[in-house]
């Protein structure tokens, strides 16, 4: 009977037997996550961020997922259409409920970016990492640990503290296409950038094995990703569209966001030293789950955004659940070491 109660209690904390991905409302802050091809292709050199979310800050029991990730360009030529390569380092941690329990995973991006024509690009990525599951029971309140009268943590209720399981590997790829008419180092107020991107995650489709005696599978994940980002000429004015799918076993989610940016000041023409400042805010869509109002701040590298969700589903009417989503990163625009010499 206790290991019923497990398997019901990792399904009472937000995972089925049939495991599902964590999501970001601000998934497009971290690229990497989005595409394996999206690894190194930015503008700059090296980067840096975190992304925080706290989900149901409303309620006594919270979920908590952070990623820290890190990519940097290879051979990049600091002008100039050439191939390069893409490499990066994904971190995550995800846990929610008293137990603790979540997930826990180190990745490996590697991409290669080829232009192919003026202002074409096309990537390929691969991703390959190992994670684990954990629980802590000893936060935990069992029904034999009535006394009569109350519940009495001092009582033990004789359970396997054991929800932990072996370390699996975890594999995926992708491949992306970007249209953009802007260079490296140079302002213009008529920038206009596509992305389409086709990605798959978990492609080894693991089996996840607990101590304690039961197995749950990690389907794959298809994942689509397409954005559109328009200045209008001769304005501080831009726009940004968003759009995401994603297809899990059984599951899906579709995600899309509209943005609008303003330019507060704009970059030098000739050393590309000063960057852009742009203020942005707008709108993400969960299909049929929430809609979250969007801020951010892009200042000298920095990217600084704010989001909260709110449920708009049946499980809002319940109570009001809510999400709040933190995004940080800085880019270096400036020296690289592994910059390519020569144009």
């Amino acid at each position: 009977m206790k290991y019923l109660f497990t398997i019901f209690l990792a399904i009472g904390i937000g995972h089925t037997m049939n495991a599902q991905d964590i999501h970001y409302t601000q998934i497009n802050q971290n690229n990497m996550m989005l595409n394996p091809a999206l690894t190194g292709m930015f503008e700059g050199w090296e980067r840096v961020g975190v992304n925080h979310r706290s989900q149901w800050i409303s309620t006594g029991t919270k979920f908590h997922t952070t990623t820290i990730s890190a990519d940097l360009n290879l051979l990049k030529p600091k002008r100039g259409n050439k191939a390069y390569m893409g490499v990066g380092l994904l971190l995550y941690n995800d846990i929610g409920g008293d137990s603790r329990f979540g997930t826990r995973q180190i990745l490996f991006n590697m991409s290669a970016v080829v232009p192919i024509a003026d202002m074409h690009t096309i990537s390929a990525g691969i991703q390959g990492g190992m994670g684990q599951r954990t629980g802590d029971f000893t936060e935990l309140v069992f029904g034999n640990q009535w006394d009569g009268n109350e519940f009495n943590s001092h009582i033990n209720p004789n359970e396997n503290n054991a929800l932990v399981s072996k370390a699996f590997a975890d594999l995926g790829f992708g491949v992306n296409y970007r249209y953009g008419n802007y260079k490296l180092g140079f302002a213009r107020d008529d920038a206009t950038e596509l992305r389409i991107g086709f990605a798959y995650f978990h492609a080894n489709k693991p089996d996840i094995s607990y101590n304690v005696g039961f197995k749950e599978a990690l389907p794959g994940k298809m994942a689509f990703n397409g954005s559109f980002l328009k200045d209008i000429s001769g304005s501080s004015v831009g726009f940004h569209f968003l759009f995401n799918h994603f297809i899990q076993g059984p599951h899906q989610e579709t995600m899309i966001g509209s943005m609008l940016r303003y330019r507060i000041s704009s970059a030098s023409k000739t050393t590309g030293l000063k960057k852009d400042t742009y203020l942005i805010g707008g709108l993400m869509f969960r299909a049929y789950d929430a809609i979250a109002p969007v801020i951010y701040l892009q200042w000298k590298g920095f990217n600084f955004g704010c989001s909260y969700d709110v449920t708009i589903s049946k499980l809002g009417q319940a109570t009001r659940f809510g999400a709040i989503e933190f995004s940080l990163s800085y880019t270096n625009n400036g020296f690289a070491l592994f910059k390519r010499r020569t144009p």
